[in-house]
């Protein structure tokens, strides 16, 4: 219990800075993503769950996208850039703001989930405001390439060695930018992945750490 106390305390991130509201009224804020793996759950089944705390008003879509084969040298437009495409994308079904390309969270066809959270680190600057790859597009992009949980680490921190992260995660706060961490899982196991700018590391969930909240 300790343990995992300790790596809850660790994880935990807020995508809005504000505390939690007291009597005013105010309804509370949070964005928390966690997986349970066996044996801690029934039916030897793994139980993946996020919730966002998005702007107000912000349309949030579900939707789905089948798999496909791309030609060989062709581009695939992300929010802001373009970056190289991959031969074979997964069908993935994703929860999105409309606004964007990218999704906070989603899964695919070979039964990879991913969701992210904002962190806000020493590297945070005037200079994440230049347009790169959204986390959000980096979950889209997680889930389209990979076949697993580990494949997926792979796609995110190759991606964002390669083209950084940065540009505005808002529509209507143009100079709202954050970090971003991650929580990936499939039928097998489960990583977390924290960036900060260009920099990452990557660990496996155990056991004895099933549940992550990312508060």
């Amino acid at each position: 219990m300790l343990k995992l106390m300790g790596v809850l305390r660790r994880i935990s991130r807020s995508k809005m800075s504000e505390k939690l509201p007291n009597s005013t009224g105010a309804v509370p804020q949070s964005c928390d993503t966690f997986v349970a793996l066996p044996p801690a759950t029934g039916l030897d089944c793994v139980v993946f769950g996020k919730n966002s705390d998005r702007p107000k008003g912000e349309v949030q879509e579900v939707v789905y996208f089948p798999s496909e084969n791309h030609p060989a040298g062709s581009k695939v437009q992300c929010t802001y850039i373009a970056i190289d495409q991959v031969e074979h994308t997964h069908a993935v079904i994703l929860s999105k703001p409309a606004w964007m390309w990218g999704a906070e969270m989603g899964a695919n066809d070979a039964n990879v989930c991913i969701g992210n959270e904002a962190v806000f680190t020493k590297l945070c600057g005037e200079s994440d405001l230049e347009e790169r790859l959204l986390g959000m597009d980096l979950v889209r992009l997680g889930l389209e390439r990979a076949s697993t949980a580990r494949e997926a680490v792979d796609v995110i921190t190759s991606l964002l060695e390669e083209h950084g992260q940065g540009g505005p995660c808002s529509d209507i706060k143009p100079d709202f930018t954050y970090h971003n961490s991650f929580l990936i899982a499939d039928r097998k196991e489960a990583w977390v992945v924290e960036t900060a700018g260009r920099l990452w590391a990557a660990e496996q969930v155990g056991i004895e750490t099933f549940p992550i909240a990312l508060l």
